[in-house]
């Protein structure tokens, strides 16, 4: 797993928020994700990627690519806020904030949209799992990483939805 703020605090700290900065620390979380692809592993990179150009540009280096699109209206990421971000944002104190005084370029076409404001958590990861068994990417009721509980809720949901 590979998390955009974690690795901005580390190898990106030296980078801002503007389109250029943002570019950036997506390539070298790119090439963090190749490197342990080439290791045989799967790297699940969670960064926000507002513009379509540098997506493109990430799944020609990558090439199997499973594109995630969480997708929530602006008010409900205002009302959530669990950092305080969007109210420093609009009081300011940041700039360059994607969806406010910066850009969001939803995906064209994404493998999976997420409506984070229409789904359950639980919800959401079962249609994640259920797409990656589809192609193969992961064994059926795969529980590596789980615990029998939460392996176990998520097959509940995986039947309550009709994938099994």
């Amino acid at each position: 797993m590979l998390d955009g703020e974690a690795v901005r605090g580390g190898l990106s700290r030296d980078l801002g928020f503007s389109k250029a900065d943002r570019e950036t620390h997506l390539r070298r979380l790119t090439v963090l994700a190749k490197r342990r692809i080439r290791r045989g592993g799967v790297a699940i990179v969670a960064a926000i990627t507002p513009y379509r150009n540098i997506r493109g540009e990430v799944r020609t280096e990558i090439g199997d690519l499973l594109v995630v699109y969480l997708n929530c209206p602006l008010q409900v990421c205002i009302e959530r806020d669990p950092k305080g971000l969007y109210r420093k944002a609009l009081a300011g104190q940041i700039k360059h904030f994607t969806g406010l005084d910066a850009p969001y370029e939803p995906p064209v076409r994404p493998n999976i949209e997420i409506r984070t404001n229409e789904e359950s958590p639980e919800e959401s990861l079962a249609r994640i799992i259920r797409v990656l068994e589809m192609l193969n990417w992961l064994p059926p009721e795969a529980k590596e990483g789980l615990s029998d509980e939460e392996a176990e809720l998520i097959r509940r949901r995986l039947i309550d939805l009709g994938y099994l």
